[in-house]
Parts: C-alpha cells; sequence; structure tokens
C-alpha cells in the first residue's frame, strides 16, 4: 500500500491566522507550528483541522503558552523530525541525533537547504508581514522515507 503523509507547517503567525493559511492547511492529516504563535486562539482554529504540535517561540511568554514546549521530536512515517522555534538555540546535533529534518521559525525567512546530511526548513512567516519578506508556510508530503516540501506563498 502505498500511503502519503500530508503535515501542514506554520509558524510565526503572531496572533494572525489569515484565511489563505487556513484553506492552505485543510486536507493535512497533522500541522506543525514552529512559535512566535501570538495567542491561544491560533492553537485553537489549527486544532479544528487537524491533530497539532506546536513548539513555544521566543514571543509566546504568556501564561497559555508555558505548557508548550520549546523542542520536540518528532517521527512521522518513519523519518525523526526536530521542532524549534529559533535555530540559534538548537543544542543538539541533528546528525549524531539520527534528525532527517529539523524545522524551524523565526526568522521569517523560508528555508529548504541540507547541511551535514541534514535537512532544515524554515516555512516562513504567516503571520503579519516583516520588511519586505514573503508571507508563507510549507506543505510536507512524507511517502516511502522521502520529504517533499512544498512553499506556499500567501496573501
Amino acid at each position: 500500500m502505498n500511503s502519503s503523509l500530508r503535515l501542514g507547517v506554520i509558524a510565526d503567525t503572531h496572533g494572525l491566522l489569515r484565511p489563505e493559511a487556513l484553506d492552505a492547511l485543510r486536507g493535512c492529516q497533522h500541522l506543525l507550528h514552529l512559535g512566535d504563535i501570538g495567542k491561544p486562539q491560533i492553537l485553537a482554529a489549527l486544532r479544528e483541522l487537524a491533530p497539532l504540535q506546536a513548539v513555544r517561540g521566543n514571543n509566546d511568554s504568556e501564561a497559555w503558552a508555558e505548557s508548550l514546549p520549546e523542542s520536540l521530536s518528532l517521527v512521522f512515517g518513519g523519518l525523526h523530525l526536530y521542532l524549534i522555534h529559533d535555530l540559534k538555540r538548537l543544542a543538539i546535533d541533528p546528525r549524531a541525533a539520527g534528525i532527517d529534518l529539523v524545522l524551524a521559525g523565526h526568522s521569517h525567512q523560508p528555508l529548504d537547504e541540507v547541511r551535514d546530511g541534514v535537512r532544515y526548513l524554515n516555512p516562513g512567516s504567516a503571520g503579519p508581514r516583516r520588511f519586505k519578506l514573503p508571507i508563507s508556510l510549507a506543505i510536507l508530503t512524507i511517502a516511502e522515507g522521502r520529504i517533499d516540501v512544498e512553499m506556499i506563498s500567501l496573501g
């Protein structure tokens, strides 16, 4: 059976959940929020679409965010994913830890690259526009031990 898994990856909403972001994430089996969420209503709205895992960002300092972890290690389709808000705070060696994909937000700059055998993904910011940076999120398709990334431009 050839089954694939669709994961929606969003970051840096800063309290703004755009309707086009919700539309883009519909149909995903799981959602990942990489921090700087902004308010708990964002998480509630995302949970209505699919099961959600989220990490706390540097701006998520209010009481509602205290239960969110600063990093999270997950396995989907046999691949190891590591979620963290700010890549500069990465305290593990992803390659030594067997991580296939490190997901981080914070910079608001979309990124998809491989370094030292580990793939790094930043979906960009889906919240308020900052400078001239794009507004985006990512859809991951995991199938047969591979991760395909589709960057989705919003707004």
